[in-house]
């Protein structure tokens, strides 16, 4: 999701109350902390990152409920330098960062705000460059070119530096995957909030790409979700919030947040026909061989 929404989102209220939390400990692979508590990523007046008690309380609340591991994404230059500091401080969490392509669509994937993803995707706890990809929603055609130009770019930039590519595709499956096959797609390749069918999810598993479902899967006309997460491998499978958007059922509506994964977990548990804490022990499996160890300072 682009910044644009972030105030809309934080004007529907708190959160909903936490879960249950999980038998084992799963992860939040996709969240926007920044989004979330309403920040805007700069330094303070005073020299230091805003709200960092408010930061470090929503990551609290997620390990309370089983999710110990977050990948804080950013969308923009000053979101992901803000990503990237979060990572440093903190060990619960691993940082993507790139240009959302609709910054792309709207002409600010310069040269230098690609080379400083560049040089951010080259720190320690920068673990993938996203979200980046093709957007054919909210980008119309006279963007669609940069969109492209952005994403090649930022496919270079993960190869090189050898991290996991996390992708946006929205209303995009054909035009990603000829860009991919065109550019050599990294080792490590995730669709970020899944949004194809069971056609789509197919030709993603057989090319080795990792598919993350967010909240969306528990909708009610979400049922090509469910076909598609079902015939995925838990190899292949991740779950995200994409907080604080597409909150799941039944809290649709209000501001997600990572404390509120279990909800998506769960649903995916009983959609791959998967034991609870048997799903959790994979997701944490796939997401560490995709962005490496949360214990470890550089997985290079």
């Amino acid at each position: 999701m682009s910044r644009s929404a972030a105030s809309r989102a934080n004007r529907r209220g708190e959160p909903p109350p936490s879960p249950e939390p999980l038998p084992a400990p799963a992860l939040d692979s996709h969240t926007h902390l920044d989004i979330v508590l309403g920040e805007r990523p700069a330094m303070s007046e005073h020299g230091e990152w805003a709200s960092e008690a408010a930061v470090d309380a929503e990551i609290a609340a997620a390990e309370a409920v089983g999710v110990p591991r977050l990948v804080q994404v950013g969308v923009d230059v000053a979101s992901s330098r803000w990503s990237a500091a979060l990572a440093a401080r903190h060990p619960n969490v691993l940082a993507a960062v790139a240009l959302h392509p609709n910054e792309a669509g709207d002409g600010r994937a310069t040269d230098e705000a690609l080379a400083e993803i560049d040089r951010l995707a080259a720190l320690p706890r920068v673990r993938a460059v996203g979200e980046t990809g093709l957007d054919r929603y909210r980008t119309g055609p006279e963007g669609w070119a940069a969109q492209e130009a952005s994403f090649r770019a930022h496919i270079r930039i993960a190869k090189e530096h050898g991290v996991a590519l996390v992708i946006h595709d929205r209303d995009a499956h054909e035009e990603i995957l000829r860009v991919l096959e065109d550019e050599g797609a990294p080792e490590r390749t995730v669709f970020h909030c899944f949004s194809g069918d069971a056609v789509f999810a197919r030709a993603c598993v057989e090319r080795g790409y990792v598919l993350s479902f967010a909240g969306t899967l528990t909708f009610g006309n979400a049922g090509y979700l469910r076909e598609a997460a079902a015939l995925t491998p838990p190899a292949q499978l991740l779950v995200e919030t994409d907080s604080p958007f597409l909150t799941p059922v039944p809290f649709r509506g209000r501001p997600n947040a990572s404390r509120l994964v279990p909800h998506t977990v769960r649903a995916l548990a009983e959609v791959t026909g998967t034991e609870l804490a048997e799903l959790c022990h994979a997701l944490t499996a796939t997401a560490e061989r995709v962005f490496g160890s949360w214990a470890d300072d550089d997985h290079r």
